[in-house]
């Protein structure tokens, strides 16, 4: 590993844009990709576990372990998001189920424990699912903020509407218990990547007509296809949201983003509300700065970053 490369895990939910954000960090050749935990979200553990090893066969990414965590939020049903990712979660765009590349035995929690120990203050967790499977890492082990070097997550919006009720972002809606824990657990470098910026980076068809690599560039297609439809539909824009691959972006280049620090909480018991994320921008509450939250992102930039990963 040389100076330039960092530690890394990442936690996902593999759904199209957590594949998307798969290819990026693996075609960066900027991290030491210890492993890849899956949790329920966008779609099943099972399915988010299957998609997440198809993806990494597809960009020979094999010899990345897959470590499966858990199989539901923690305390409330699972809500899935076939509607924006397809039945199988990646569009249908992976059908060939004859795969050699298979998950680890273990527990996606556990492996986070693991990993942070093994390297203390070297590893940054990037999470681009529910945060089910790091709340359940510092119910094992309160010290684990000491211990990592940066927590990414992609999760809430601040400013904007939801995404998934009129409040609500996804992430943080489908598992709002846990990312309260997280949020309240002590990390000194958490980074909120938020609706408020990944909204801004936007791909179009034009843009994936750049990409130079025949095979990725067919799956890109056929992945988004539905991911675009939806966005048109409630978004009035022929094109879709990188939400995932700008977590990524920000722990490969951390200049695309402006971040400010501020108090944040979650919405855990509210009739419209739940899973709201929210800031305290005029510190109202009085409380100390928990979270660095995007503000602002140069769009163009990381677009340029991500399709020249993918071109790499």
């Amino acid at each position: 590993m040389n100076e330039t490369t960092k530690r890394m895990i990442l936690d996902v939910d593999t759904g199209i844009d957590d594949a998307l954000a798969i290819l990026l960090a693996v075609k960066s050749r900027r991290f030491d990709m210890l492993g890849i935990t899956t949790v329920c979200g966008n779609v099943s553990l099972a399915q988010a576990t299957e998609n997440t090893c198809k993806v990494l066969e597809l960009v020979d990414g094999t010899d990345i372990p897959v470590i499966p965590g858990a199989a539901g939020p923690l305390t409330r049903q699972s809500h899935y998001e076939h509607r924006v990712h397809g039945q199988d979660g990646l569009g249908g765009a992976l059908p060939d189920p004859a795969r050699s590349k298979r998950a680890e035995e273990g527990f996606g929690p556990d492996f986070i424990i693991e990993q942070v120990k093994r390297y203390p203050g070297e590893v940054t967790l990037i999470m681009t699912a529910p945060l089910t499977n790091l709340a359940l890492a510092l119910a094992k082990c309160p010290e684990l903020p000491s211990l990592v070097k940066e927590v990414i997550f992609m999760g809430g919006v601040v400013r904007g509407h939801g995404n998934i009720t009129p409040t609500a972002e996804y992430n943080t809606y489908a598992d709002p218990e846990a990312a309260r824990i997280v949020l309240h657990a002590g990390f000194e470098k958490l980074t909120q990547v938020g609706l408020d910026v990944t909204r801004q980076t936007l791909l179009n068809e034009e843009a994936i007509g750049r990409l130079t690599d025949p095979v990725l560039r067919s799956y890109v297609a056929q992945s988004t296809e539905i991911y675009i439809r939806r966005y048109e539909q409630m978004n009035g824009v022929r094109a879709c949201a990188l939400h995932d691959p700008l977590a990524v972006g920000v722990a490969l280049a951390p200049e695309l983003v402006e971040r400010k620090s501020y108090y944040v909480d979650v919405e855990t018991a509210s009739r419209l509300c739940d899973g709201q994320m929210v800031c305290d921008f005029q510190n109202r509450l009085g409380q100390k700065p928990n979270t660095l939250v995007c503000e602002a992102v140069d769009a163009e930039a990381f677009l340029e970053l991500f399709i020249g990963a993918l071109n790499a």
